[in-house]
């Protein structure tokens, strides 16, 4: 049958996963760090993820598609059912750590944090740190999640921040500008597990391919409780 559903541009998207924490039919998921429309049967075409994504991704066609399907969508909340619904990244959590008494104060470490500002929407696309840097692009969240992330992580290299679902931004932007535009010589990505946090990810390869240069890098992701995955 001929019926309104909705459509994702995949260039657009940004991977924050607002729509399917909006989608309380569960039509929509994240795959590969993307949104997508997962069944047909599951839309109603009434579009609450319309107003949620932050890059206009989201649009009605009229075209070919199974009809809505109440008793599949209900049958499938039941078999997902959970203390928590909506997007994973919100989900709570409590972790126990195993605390052991100090005998003795700590030395303090200093910050590796190598210049100023390091949010990548406030960040200028020239400045002369960019010269010969190996950049670390960071999810806001793993600088509390990792403990160690100065040492192993940030040391050496200029840092840049963000989160692509609490900023309504495309970052693939200013991304392929900084790396088109200096002698960039590494690039390494540290992301969350969550689904959200593949939207960084994203932008930093589409950056990657439109500087069209050959730059180094590498992905690193967090579990939620600070582990390397």
């Amino acid at each position: 049958m001929i019926r309104k559903v909705i459509q994702i541009d995949q260039n657009l998207c940004n991977g924050c996963g607002a729509c399917a924490a909006a989608c309380h039919e569960g039509a929509i998921g994240m795959v590969d760090g993307k949104a997508v429309l997962l069944r047909d049967d599951y839309c109603d075409g009434l579009g609450d993820c319309l107003p949620t994504c932050p890059t206009g991704a989201i649009t009605f066609v009229e075209r070919e598609a199974l009809p809505y399907d109440e008793q599949a969508v209900l049958a499938n909340k039941q078999a997902k059912a959970k203390p928590h619904t909506g997007c994973p990244g919100h989900q709570m959590h409590r972790f126990v750590r195993n605390e052991e008494p100090l005998t003795e104060k700590p030395a303090s470490r200093p910050s590796q944090l190598g210049q100023w500002p390091c949010q990548i929407q406030l960040a200028p696309v020239n400045a002369p740190y960019f010269d010969g840097a190996n950049l670390l692009i960071a999810a806001d969240c793993t600088a509390f999640a990792y403990a160690n992330l100065h040492e192993e992580y940030m040391k050496g290299k200029i840092t840049l921040i963000g989160c692509p679902k609490l900023d309504p931004v495309d970052y693939s932007e200013k991304l392929t500008a900084i790396l088109s535009q200096n002698n960039i010589q590494s690039v390494t990505v540290i992301r969350m597990e969550v689904p959200c946090c593949g939207g960084l990810e994203f932008a930093v390869k589409k950056a990657l391919q439109n500087s069209q240069k050959w730059i180094p890098w590498q992905v690193v992701t967090l579990s939620i409780d600070g582990r390397v995955k």
